[in-house]
């Protein structure tokens, strides 16, 4: 064995689920540039500094004795040649959808595992023009590795402030609800705050109970209702699409102040609005061809059972993070896998209000916060995965619909290498669900990527037709009542 291969590291029990049999997850990070990538500078960085970072310098050792893979992390020397791949694009033989081809490209890459025989992750360079870049870098990375916080503020080191090249990107304070909270109670006399204390605390027990049992019964029987976006039985190996759509975060910011509501609220919301109005189309096909209608008509049948899958961060400090903290020995904002899943119900109905999803969905929000399901569900699955491994973990997120996150990205305009960044848009496949919708905020947008099995959801553009109509129509909405 060599130097480079003695230091070794146990895989947290997150670690361990995303690497077990039928659950194995990886993250895509699509970023499309305003000029074509220079594949020797990429090189050349990454000769100089993936050393410094210990996941992306270390193999998985297999663990042939358990009923797991992987149990270790193992330093090893990095051949970054072996990691970056720059395919020789035809330009003529594309025709000059570059859109098609970067699709075509990254659905491939889900069909193709990463080789465990080396640090998880590979980098693709796409010189091909598409209808939002002059060229697109596409970075996989198995889920083992990091989550996609850990992975934004990775990204947000290397690059630099397309404003001053010499800047690294500013970084947001986000404070935390709780935090806010005990600022607002803080105003308030000493009988006040008792009253508001008590009530706060009984509220989130109950709550927390209440969502427990149903994170149980959820893992056990209980199911969403079958729809034309429900994953099929045995399709989960199939081939996943993506597709993203670049909206305008100022409006979002608009709605979310008229409404006193936050930017996640705003997104549950518009989302919750969308699926309602594609599942419609959906079910309005009378066909059965797979081609959608536009009519006003109400299709939805009674008491559809939709629920998310809502990505929550657990670390104290929330927001991107400077990467040397991350990597710090018992750093409060740990690099890793460190988020939950909290299971938030979707309200399927048309509306002719359109504030009214706002509405039910800040509802919603509102009291899942008010619970602490988020860290005991984490805590739950460590002590089941270091108690009785991991495949107990199969069904619990096959019984819902979808999985929904939404990242802080960089707050201006920033370059990787002096090459101006148009949009970042993250991903991920392995789960169970036909269905991943992901936001990322970058400057004064909001990308939004939809991940889907195309066997089951064949026109996810739709889906985000729906949203951008469904945010315009909740602006118009608020801007009529102000004039």
């Amino acid at each position: 064995m060599t130097k480079e291969e003695v230091e070794e590291e146990p895989l947290s029990p997150m670690a361990r689920l995303f690497q077990s049999p039928g659950i194995e997850n990886c993250i895509i990070t699509m970023i499309g540039f305003k000029a074509k990538i220079n594949p020797d500078i990429i090189l050349d960085d990454l000769k100089h500094n993936v050393s410094k970072h210990p996941r992306f310098c270390s193999k998985l050792v297999i663990a042939t004795h358990t009923n797991y893979d992987g149990e270790r992390w193992m330093k090893t020397k990095v051949n970054v040649e072996d990691h970056v791949f720059v395919p020789d694009i035809d330009l003529q033989e594309i025709n000059k959808d570059g859109d098609g081809f970067v699709d075509d490209y990254v659905s491939r890459l889900t069909l193709s595992p990463l080789d465990k025989s080396k640090p998880l992750w590979d980098i693709h360079i796409l010189n091909v023009k598409t209808s939002d870049a002059e060229a697109v870098g596409v970075m996989r990375c198995h889920h083992s590795l990091a989550d996609g916080m850990s992975l934004m503020s990775l990204l947000v080191a290397c690059t630099r402030k397309t404003s001053n090249l010499e800047s690294f990107p500013t970084i947001p304070a986000i404070k935390r609800r709780e935090q806010m909270m005990s600022h607002r109670f803080g105003n308030k006399g000493w009988y006040s705050r008792s009253i508001n204390a008590v009530y706060y605390a009984v509220r989130l027990i109950w709550n927390t109970i209440v969502d427990l049992l149903l994170l149980w019964a959820t893992s056990l029987f209980f199911k969403d209702t079958e729809t034309p976006i429900s994953e099929g039985i045995g399709s989960g190996n199939n081939a996943r699409r993506f597709y993203h759509r670049t909206v305008s975060l100022d409006d979002i910011k608009l709605i979310k102040n008229a409404m006193k509501m936050t930017i996640n609220d705003v997104l549950l919301g518009v989302t919750q609005d969308a699926l309602s109005r594609y599942l419609n189309q959906r079910y309005g096909d009378k066909n059965g061809e797979g081609v959608t209608t536009t009519s006003n008509l109400n299709n939805l049948p009674g008491k559809i059972r939709i629920r998310a899958g809502v990505a929550v961060n657990l670390r104290q400090d929330i927001g991107i993070q400077p990467l040397e903290d991350m990597l710090a020995k018992d750093s409060k904002c740990r690099w890793g896998n460190y988020d939950s899943l909290v299971f938030v119900p979707f309200s399927i109905s048309l509306e002719t209000d359109p504030l009214v999803p706002l509405l039910k969905a800040k509802s919603i929000m509102d009291r899942k916060k008010h619970s602490l399901v988020a860290p005991m569900h984490y805590s739950i699955i460590e002590f089941i995965i270091n108690t009785f491994g991991t495949k107990v973990f199969n069904r619990t997120c096959s019984n819902t619909t979808t999985i929904l996150s939404n990242i802080v990205g960089p707050v201006e305009e920033v370059s990787l290498h002096g090459n101006c960044i148009t949009y970042i848009a993250l991903t991920g496949y392995g789960h169970s669900q036909a269905l991943m919708i992901h936001f990322i905020s970058y400057a004064n947008k909001m990308i939004i990527t939809i991940a889907v099995d195309p066997a089951v959801i064949p026109d996810p553009h739709n889906i985000c037709d729906e949203m951008e109509k469904s945010l315009k129509a909740m602006k118009d909405t608020l801007s009529g009542k102000s004039d």
